[in-house]
């Protein structure tokens, strides 16, 4: 079972269209609807636009390089080179938001260049900055690949409908030419025409299937654009990494906030108040000990019952921090104490042959009483499961139920609060309920023994 859900974690669940809707059906199969779909011709429109756009972008960038590096021996060499790369990163701009709008390739933008202040300062981060460097890289490599690009998807699609309608406008070689139709061969003594009701019905077919080829050619040429703007234009993977951590170190700190608050709040209105109680109780009883002894008895009576449930909910709040069975016995006995807990059967499996670093074994803990939780209260389950497996250097959950279904990381959800906090140390979190169930939620993390 750990092999099976190891591998295919990540893509499990359920499958959606575009805004979390279930994709359309279609009554034609992908390879009929391609040649009219309206992302064929976005794709091809980008095709044909890169051709111009890559020939100004060349000359424009090469202008500018040789002219800065050939200016070098004197002090206006290097401010050209950065006005260089400037209209490179400039171009950019421009190329990011013709892939986002016509190829749907959302792209961050780079980091922008930052001097100390002044101009040379500017230009000094401009030539240091590996970001403008990667934009004249592209604007150079684009031209040629543009080139290629074009005249291929051009041939296919051009060449592709014109022998598909080839029985539409066949009438102009007999009207205006005088002959039957298109020239297959030709010489001096012998010439062939397509002009016989079979060569029509090939050349439709040779142009219909040239026709439904060509968005698949389109799609594969475009592949590389998609690649070469991911990789030139886009931020850095060192850049992108920074951004990712600095936005789950911000979850962390409003996740170990928010449970300062909950201890603070559970401590404040729970055990702090029934102590209060309690020492009340106990300094009433104190008085009465010598005249109503009776009473004493029945107060102290109380009070030693408040004691108890005051340290069931300090036992529980302690449990909510970190349970001591986690620490000593593991994941296996702690879940196993949650299940026994849940207000439906629960059959838990761990197979682990080792223990994971104490953060993760946390976190793991905390997400499987969570999904447990969220069985008791919303599922209107009947039975459930827990499974624990490691996956190569990554620990897998899966909490399953036989409930109601229906359950999202929707935001404002308790499912969207765990998968910010697995986000922050590189966690996934997928769940797939179909609406009458079952559920079944997985979590994966990184192992760090």
């Amino acid at each position: 079972m750990a092999t099976a859900y190891g591998r295919d974690t990540r893509r499990r669940g359920p499958a959606t269209g575009s805004g979390g809707h279930p994709p359309a059906k279609h009554f034609l199969p992908a390879a009929l609807r391609a040649p009219l779909e309206a992302r064929t011709w976005r794709e091809l429109a980008y095709v044909v636009l890169s051709l111009p756009i890559s020939v100004a972008l060349f000359s424009l960038a090469v202008t500018m390089t040789a002219l800065g590096l050939g200016m070098l021996v004197t002090f206006l060499g290097i401010p050209i080179l950065a006005a260089g790369l400037v209209m490179c990163r400039g171009f950019g701009v421009m190329e990011r938001g013709r892939a986002r709008g016509l190829l749907g390739l959302d792209i961050a933008d780079p980091a922008p260049v930052r001097g100390k202040g002044g101009l040379m300062s500017w230009v000094g981060a401009t030539l240091k900055s590996g970001v403008s460097w990667r934009h004249l890289l592209y604007a150079v490599l684009h031209m040629p690949w543009a080139t290629f690009a074009f005249m291929v998807a051009m041939t296919f699609w051009g060449y592709g409908w014109a022998a598909f309608t080839y029985p539409l406008w066949r009438w102009v070689f007999p009207v205006y030419a005088g002959v039957g139709g298109i020239q297959l061969y030709g010489d001096s003594t012998h010439q062939v025409y397509l002009d016989s009701p079979f060569e029509i019905a090939v050349t439709t077919a040779l142009g219909l299937a040239l026709v439904l080829v060509t968005p698949w050619i389109i799609r594969g040429l475009v592949s590389v654009d998609r690649a070469m703007v991911l990789g030139l234009l886009g931020p850095s993977r060192l850049a992108t990494r920074v951004s990712e951590l600095e936005s789950d170190r911000g979850v962390v700190v409003d996740t170990a906030a928010a449970d300062l608050r909950r201890i603070e709040r559970d401590l404040h209105d729970g055990a702090q108040a029934r102590l209060v109680a309690l020492a009340m109780d106990l300094g009433l009883a104190k008085e009465k000990l010598t005249d109503d002894p009776e009473a004493a008895a029945r107060m102290v009576d109380e009070a030693h019952g408040e004691v108890k449930v005051a340290l069931q909910e300090l036992r529980d709040l302690a449990r909510g921090i970190h349970p001591a069975v986690l620490t000593d016995r593991g994941l296996d006995a702690a879940l196993s104490a949650i299940a026994s807990r849940c207000t439906v059967p629960v059959n838990v499996t761990v197979d682990l042959h080792a223990r994971p670093a104490q953060a993760i074994e946390g976190i793991a803990y905390f997400t499987v009483s969570e999904l447990l939780q969220n069985v008791s209260k919303h599922a209107r389950a009947t039975h459930a499961k827990v499974d624990v497996w490691r996956a190569q250097d990554r620990l897998m959950l899966q909490v399953t139920d036989d409930g109601r279904g229906g359950a999202g990381v929707s935001t404002g959800s308790g499912l969207a609060g765990l998968t910010e906090r697995l986000d922050a140390v590189d966690g996934i979190l997928v769940v797939d309920s179909p609406a009458g169930g079952p559920t079944t939620v997985t979590a994966e993390l990184p192992w760090r023994g």
